[in-house]
């Protein structure tokens, strides 16, 4: 495993409120509450990449592959429901944070995205 890709990932994750990390299906896997918002995969079935998976808007995994299919690519399994895997090595730092953020805020409940980004007076 990247040590140094994973500690990338984790650092940025952890970070998020209610944020956890388990191994899921062999991977480091971070979850907010009992659902995943960034999965870990290094090499996966001999693919090749260090990346993320993780959820993004709809319709914004076919406009971020058409981009830079080097960096996005359509993970298998979460793939087809609107899932992008990230190759972390062609991405940086800001960009690979706003995409953890933004995944984070798709799954976390409702009530936690409100205590952390509460609206303005």
């Amino acid at each position: 495993m990247s040590a140094n890709s994973l500690q990338r990932v984790r650092d940025l994750c952890l970070t998020l409120p209610e944020t956890t990390e388990k191994i899921s299906h062999g991977e480091p896997t971070f979850f907010v509450g009992k659902k995943v918002f960034v999965m870990f995969a290094d090499n996966h079935h001999q693919d090749g990449r260090v990346a993320v998976w993780l959820p993004v808007p709809l319709g914004m995994q076919e406009t971020l592959i058409a981009s830079d299919a080097d960096t996005f690519f359509k993970p298998p399994y979460v793939g087809p429901r609107g899932w992008v895997g990230i190759v972390l090595d062609r991405i940086s730092d800001d960009d690979l944070a706003y995409y953890v953020r933004a995944a984070w805020s798709l799954i976390a409940p409702p009530k936690l995205r409100r205590a952390e980004h509460p609206p303005d007076p």
